[in-house]
């Protein structure tokens, strides 16, 4: 299994080694260093950010304003955006735990399934031909996004681990930020504006896939980074931390019998940990409230008349405020806590629907609104996988992550369809009301019954 430490380890007898507990890094640049891994899967979720928020930027104008989508049939196209990846999730995970560690393939595969499906854009013009294309890219996403979140958890120490993400999602956030730019330029240089932009996002999209064919290594290649580090004396809190995990009945010839393989029962069992079932449901609710990014814009553009040509700068906005405080939020949440930090990106987000609920109409709104929008983001996406994981053992690692990612994205893609439905029926004003006071509840339901003891599982074989 991993460890959680990516420094050199001293020479010595390997198997003694791998038997001591993991202890927590001792204080100092060398403790706090980010795992080359982390680094790597961010440069593929960087390329790969460019592509995929190069669609995302354009894809609601194109849909509502170029094929004349209903605010309904957007928002059943957003829910089957997010809908197929959460059903999958649970897939992906699962296979990469059960496969002996097959993050990396699970995510090569997803990767590619969704870089495959941005050209197929180029040939759907209705609602279920697009509906499928979306599907099939967001299976790509559900499959790809649990593995990956494996890694770098596992890349990284209990005391490291919201850096970790922190520094994982400013660098997925920085893709988030150029694809928006390229939509805009490719948009305003060319004649057929999306098609163009379908094109060159299936370019970058297979340059992100060759990255993490070469440059993220399989698990048994990380293992051997990964376990090479020098450990301290374990101290009584960091013993504590690195738990051994349970020995398993001896084979005939004495040795240790590897663990059994996980299962989608063993994943969906741990549930029965009262941290994990509170993080799960935590997430849920607040998933429930939460509009999607599309109809921030969409909202915006509506209130401030923004023309369409410039509409796929909006995302700019949030990507540039998450990718200034994802790091720092994620240091943050190491030290006063995940669900404080968590919790505070809610109470973001509630404030940008009440600024678009406001009677204001000053030429801050979008910047302010937009701001907050990334501050929600920074601390809350990579935070929450940090906070997840420390309830987790490792060889239930991805298929866990899945769990609580499955929550959250089923969540929000019920939000998705009401709000649109809610938006047909009854107008933007009234649903984003209805929307606020819902995430109102819901943060105070999740303050009640958030996790108030993480349960460390950084587990070594023994």
């Amino acid at each position: 299994m991993y460890v959680a430490d990516s420094r050199p380890q001293t020479r010595g007898n390997s198997s003694a080694a791998s038997a001591e507990p993991a202890a927590r890094p001792p204080a100092g640049r060398r403790g706090t260093a980010i795992a080359t891994t982390v680094l790597a899967l961010g440069s593929v979720s960087l390329i790969t950010d460019v592509s995929s928020e190069m669609v995302t930027a354009v894809l609601p104008l194109y849909l509502v304003a170029g094929l004349g989508l209903s605010p309904l049939g957007f928002g059943l196209l957003d829910g089957v955006y997010n809908g197929f990846s959460a059903l999958v999730r649970l897939v992906g995970g699962h296979f990469a735990d059960r496969g002996g560690g097959r993050h990396k393939t699970v995510a090569l595969f997803g990767y590619g399934l969704s870089a495959l499906c941005k050209p197929l854009l180029l040939l759907a013009a209705t609602l279920p031909t697009i509906g499928m294309v979306l599907a099939a890219d967001r299976t790509g996403k559900g499959l790809r996004t649990a593995p990956r979140d494996a890694l770098i958890s596992l890349s990284s120490t209990p005391a490291t681990r919201g850096r970790a993400f922190g520094v994982h999602r400013a660098m997925d956030t920085t893709g988030a930020l150029l694809g928006p730019l390229a939509a805009f330029l490719i948009l305003r240089a060319t004649t057929d504006g999306y098609d163009a932009v379908f094109t060159v996002s299936f370019c970058v999209a297979a340059i992100g896939v060759l990255v993490l064919f070469l440059f993220v290594p399989h698990r048994h290649e990380a293992e051997q980074v990964t376990t090479k580090h020098s450990r301290p004396a374990p101290s009584q809190e960091s013993a504590e931390e690195s738990r051994p995990a349970p020995a398993h009945e001896p084979t005939k010839d004495g040795r240790p019998a590897a663990p059994p393989r996980p299962t989608f029962r063993s994943a969906l069992a741990l549930l029965r940990r009262r941290e994990v079932r509170r993080t799960t449901v935590c997430a849920l609710l607040l998933g429930l409230a939460t509009v999607s990014d599309s109809f921030i814009y969409l909202l915006l553009q509506r209130r401030l008349g923004v023309p369409d040509q410039w509409f796929a700068l909006l995302p700019l906005g949030t990507a540039a405020a998450f990718l200034l405080l994802a790091a720092p939020l994620g240091r943050l949440a190491d030290r006063v806590g995940s669900w404080r930090v968590f919790l505070a990106g809610h109470a973001a987000l509630l404030t940008a629907y009440g600024l678009l609920l406001s009677p204001w109409h000053g030429t801050a709104l979008p910047y302010a609104v937009l701001a907050l929008h990334g501050c929600f983001y920074a601390a809350t996406d990579g935070v929450l996988m940090a906070a997840a994981s420390t309830a987790i053992p490792q060889e239930l690692r991805s298929s866990g992550l899945a769990v609580v990612q499955t929550g959250q994205a089923l969540a929000r893609f019920v939000c998705s369809i009401g709000f649109g439905a809610a938006w047909t029926a009854w107008g933007d004003r009234t649903a984003l009301g209805a929307a606020t006071v819902a995430l109102a509840a819901g943060a105070a339901v999740a303050y009640a019954f958030r996790p108030t003891a993480p349960t460390p599982a950084e587990v070594v074989p023994a």
